[in-house]
Formats: structure tokens, C-alpha cells, sequence
């Protein structure tokens, strides 16, 4: 992931609930890559440091166990910018201007000057994060599986061209969770209706307590109808027990909205609070942080430069 800021309910359910069990089928490393920040984000660099040692610490907090999988920081291993240069060499220009999320970002961004090299080409960037560690599956959304087909292409074209050193990475499709924002709309940092991973109990009730309900419910003996209904799109993925009561007091009248976002607050401060129980471990230790990245770098850099070794003979220079 990017380091961009703090992890939202969304991230955590899209992806991390799913790295934290993959840990335990696969050798994994997980990567904050600083340098993808950069493709969008170069202008104003002041809060990158601190974002990631946020990003960390989410990961940390969600369960990425350092003692089972790697965790990096992109640009402590170089190996990761060499393998992308030389990749980069072999690359057509057409396969990179193809790429549907490079043009939905160039639409979605319009008005700012993100049309560098590196924008362009941090596809390729991307496909040496993977086949620098000789990756077999890559966990990934549906959105993002032109990326791993471009990654697969580079691995064919490099292997036809010179000698046969990287495997085809597998997309391997997360169990993706979607959670509407807290107004209903898509969640999203730019909007500002998310719900941070990192939120205090506090925090939760009161975000909880202005979610956007069904905008026809105007009273309490209103009935409702939860599927239009942002609380209850969150109920149907945290609340263990009485989902259907819920649904039925919505549109029987039999329960208000201020009842029902306190059991969706309940519901959450439960899911979270392991989250919380690791978080305040790791913040109690600040120094964590640095030795995750230090041992993480320290262990990826041998088998990043074992692969770069394989690399370079492979293309004779």
C-alpha cells in the first residue's frame, strides 16, 4: 500500500483481514511503497515519513506478524528501483498508455501535473515489486488485475528474450468486503467519510451517530428501508447477531436510527478493539517500527539481490 495516511475500515476489510490469514499459507512480503507515492504525490513530500510509520504501525496492528512475513519499506531495497530500470528498457510504450487505471487516474486527477515519467511508468514499477522476489501469487482487487497481466507479459518478454528467470505470477483475488462511506457514497480519504482503523471508541460513536440513514425515514414512527441505509450496509458486515431484527425494526418502525447506530457502534468497538490491543502495544514501544523495517530490509535485500544476480547474467551487462 501506499503511504498516503491512516488505514480506513475499508482498507482493512479489503485487504489486511486477508493478508493476516494468508500469512499462514504463504511466504509473504509486505511493502509500504514510498516511491508509488511519489507518482501522484511529489509535490509536497512533508508528511511522508509520518505516514509511513502510520502505515506500519496499521499493518502491525492488524495482525501482519513480522516473525512470519516480510514487512518493508519499498525504497530500503534499491534492488526494487534497478530491477524497475531494467524492466523499463523492455517495456513498449503502448502496453504502459493501455492500462485502464492509468487513464481513470489521469480523469479522475485532472487539473494536476502528474503527467511525469514516473506516473506513466510506475506500472512497471509495480511488476518489479513483484518478480523481484520471484512472487508466485499476488493478492490483489478486481481493479487491479491489469496490473498482474502487464506484470505476467514482462515476466513472458524478459524469459523470451533472455533467459527464462522469473515465474508468472497468479492474481490471487482478495474476499473483498464493500463498505459504503459514511454518507453513503464510495469510502474515500477525498471525501471525508471514512472511518479510520486507528478510531478511539469515542470517535466511533460520534462518527457512527452522523452516518447518513434513509433520507425518507424523517421519524421515529417512520418505517425505513435499510437497503438504502449506510448503517445497515455496516450492520450486515459487523453485527454477529440480530441482523435480521435489525432489518425488520427498521421497516417495521420497531427501532429508531439513534437505537440502531448505537448497536452499530457496539458492534464495531468490538471488532476493533484487538486492532486497539495491538496498536497501544506498538505505540508503547516507537522504536518497533524501525526494527520491523530494518530486519525486513535486511532479509528482503538477499533474496531481491539473488534475483538481480540471476538478472543481470540473464541479460549479460
Amino acid at each position: 500500500m501506499r503511504p498516503t495516511g491512516r488505514l480506513h475500515l475499508g482498507n482493512l476489510l479489503g485487504a489486511l483481514d486477508n493478508w493476516v490469514k494468508l500469512q499462514d499459507e504463504y511466504d509473504c512480503v509486505f511493502a509500504v511503497v514510498d516511491w508509488h507515492a511519489l507518482t501522484t504525490g511529489y509535490e509536497d513530500t512533508r508528511e511522508i515519513q509520518q505516514n509511513i510509520r502510520d502505515l506500519v504501525t496499521d499493518y502491525l496492528s492488524a495482525g501482519i506478524d513480522p516473525e512470519k512475513s516480510l514487512v518493508i519499506k519499498q525504497s530500503d531495497v534499491k534492488q526494487h528501483a534497478e530491477l524497475s530500470l531494467l524492466l523499463s528498457m523492455l517495456t513498449p510504450l503502448s502496453w504502459l498508455e493501455r492500462c485502464p487505471t492509468y487513464k481513470e487516474q489521469l480523469r479522475e486527477l485532472e487539473g494536476r501535473e502528474i503527467m511525469t515519467h514516473g506516473f506513466l511508468g510506475y506500472p512497471v514499477l509495480m511488476a518489479a515489486d513483484i518478480l523481484v522476489y520471484k512472487a508466485v501469487a499476488v493478492p490483489v482487487g478486481e481493479d487491479q488485475l491489469p496490473h498482474i497481466e502487464l506484470t505476467r507479459e514482462l515476466a513472458r518478454r524478459f524469459n523470451f528474450l533472455y533467459d527464462p528467470v522469473f515465474p508468472e505470477p497468479q492474481a490471487l483475488l482478495n474476499e473483498v468486503v464493500l463498505l459504503p462511506g459514511t454518507d453513503g457514497r464510495k469510502m474515500s480519504k477525498s471525501y471525508g467519510n471514512i472511518i479510520e482503523m486507528s478510531a478511539s471508541p469515542e470517535e466511533i460513536r460520534k462518527t457512527v451517530a452522523n452516518m447518513v440513514t434513509d433520507p425518507q425515514r424523517i421519524r421515529r414512527r417512520d418505517p425505513g428501508n435499510p437497503d438504502v441505509c449506510a448503517v445497515y450496509a455496516f450492520h450486515k458486515v459487523f453485527t454477529k447477531l440480530g441482523i435480521e431484527d435489525i432489518k425488520e425494526g427498521c421497516q417495521t418502525a420497531g427501532i429508531g436510527c439513534v437505537e440502531c447506530k448505537r448497536r452499530l457502534a457496539d458492534a464495531l468497538n468490538e471488532y476493533l478493539d484487538p486492532i486497539r490491543e495491538r496498536r497501544e502495544a506498538i505505540l508503547k514501544k516507537p522504536g518497533i517500527i524501525d526494527e520491523v523495517l530494518e530486519d525486513g530490509a535486511k532479509r528482503a535485500r538477499v533474496l531481491a539481490e539473488a534475483t538481480l544476480t540471476d538478472v543481470r547474467q540473464a541479460m549479460r551487462i
